[in-house]
């Protein structure tokens, strides 16, 4: 039975570049994917564009392209990416540009469109998670992108794109079109389109299924982290799937990888609701056939809901912080009198600001005092982090931490302060249509 390979270039924007270099220099891929954008990434890709009509893409897809196109187009291995995040045309654009630098000629480039929906929304009472309506939010919008499915993925590879660069498509989608494409499933073949969605899945997070964000030294070792090798799914026209990597890479690729990459972000595992198909994990077996080789099978769906998630992006406030560290006998004490001079300070100058909070980072950052261990630590770093309705309420408060260096306890340094704005993200269901996914192609 026919089987395609698709390798996992990326899990996130920021994700490490010589993992993919080594994928497509193994020759053994058809498909190299990047799955490069979080909830919150969207709304910031717009924000730039906002700025710069030719901004909104990835900031690493030049990197990116720069290192893997050449050895792709060699190796014959088709680019699925959803780096393209605001302005996939721009994106398809900028990968023209570079792919005429290095000599590369004859490849065509497509820019899936038509995920954008905030000019049907922004106006109406589409209710959000937060309890607030498109409307209510007013100008505070920044961007309403619809997660679209694997549809328009696989119309541009058949239309013969070498690489294909989304907005905001659901993650599973990025590897279920190139399947959809190569064996000829039926956009209602509703147990194909749910065992595709598990290969996506359990492929979307890159290194996750290979030992990252698995490993626990004692506990569940993973061997050279350093040089963590990303998975290659060989995916058989049935749906079968063997989760494996590069030979002599980084990591490991077991049941217990594979199965916490399974369970990653689901909710109920009957019921995991992409754009394409309402995928059934429940029945997924898994089953270490070698070193490095793991088969899973037994994914299954349901017919698609006909509505889709939309990630609306919104000015929500400003966050200003400060830390500063204290090392030595009494440091924890010394940190504690220091958040209470900051919480003081803040409160005489009437600085007003929600969810103010006083760490310190060691003793109680993460699950508060009750959780304290005995015994006090030789240093702490205190943090102070507020969200103010201003830029200049937020800087106040890194100020007011800095000030502590003259004016709170002894033996403070290190110390760092910064504000930011906030782009909050709030989520949606709408109908299918009000999204309509359409494929420009360019040729260089």
């Amino acid at each position: 039975m026919r089987s395609v390979r698709i390798g996992a270039g990326a899990g996130y924007s920021g994700d490490r570049i010589e993992p993919a270099i080594e994928l497509a220099e193994s020759g053994a891929l058809n498909y190299l994917v990047f799955e490069c954008l979080a909830e919150r990434t969207i709304a910031l890709a717009q924000q730039a564009r906002i700025k710069d009509p030719n901004a909104g893409y990835d900031p690493m897809l030049a990197a990116r392209m720069q290192a893997v196109l050449p050895i792709c187009r060699a190796n014959t291995i088709r680019i699925v990416t959803n780096m393209g995040a605001a302005n996939p045309t721009g994106a398809a654009e900028a990968t023209c540009v570079l792919a005429r630098r290095l000599g590369l000629t004859g490849l065509k480039i497509a820019a899936v469109t038509g995920d954008d929906v905030l000019a049907r929304l922004k106006t109406t009472d589409v209710a959000l998670d937060t309890g607030d309506t498109m409307a209510g939010l007013g100008n505070r919008v920044v961007s309403a992108n619809a997660y679209v499915g694997a549809r328009a993925i696989a119309e541009a590879l058949a239309a013969g794109a070498d690489v294909v660069i989304t907005g905001r498509a659901a993650d599973p989608a990025l590897f279920l079109g190139p399947l959809i494409h190569e064996f000829g499933w039926a956009m209602d073949d509703w147990d194909r389109l749910g065992q595709g969605t598990v290969v996506g899945h359990l492929l979307e997070c890159a290194g996750q299924i290979t030992g990252g964000y698995f490993a626990d030294p004692g506990v569940k070792d993973v061997p050279d982290l350093a040089r963590l090798g990303f998975p290659i799914g060989e995916v058989r026209e049935d749906g079968e799937l063997i989760v494996t990597k590069v030979a002599g890479s980084g990591g490991c690729v077991t049941a217990a990888t594979v199965k916490e990459q399974l369970l990653y972000e689901i909710h109920d595992p009957a019921q995991y609701i992409q754009p394409d198909v309402v995928a059934d994990f429940s029945e997924v077996t898994v089953e270490e056939l070698g070193p490095d080789r793991v088969k899973v099978v037994g994914g299954r769906g349901k017919p698609k809901t006909g509505l889709l998630k939309t990630s609306v992006g919104y000015h929500d406030c400003y966050v200003g912080e400060g830390q500063i560290s204290y090392a030595g006998p009494g440091a924890v004490a010394r940190g504690r009198l220091a958040l209470d001079i900051v919480r003081e300070r803040l409160a005489l100058y009437g600085v007003p600001g929600r969810e103010l909070r006083g760490d310190q980072i060691g003793v109680n950052a993460l699950h508060g005092d009750g959780h304290a261990q005995a015994g006090e630590p030789y240093e702490v770093r205190i943090r102070v982090a507020g969200r103010t309705a201003t830029m200049a309420d937020a800087l106040r408060i890194g100020n007011e931490v800095e000030t502590l260096y003259t004016n709170g306890p002894a033996g403070g340094g290190g110390a760092w302060k910064s504000a930011r704005e906030v782009i909050a993200v709030a989520s949606c269901l709408v109908a299918e249509d009000a999204a309509e996914p359409c494929v420009e192609m360019l040729v260089v």
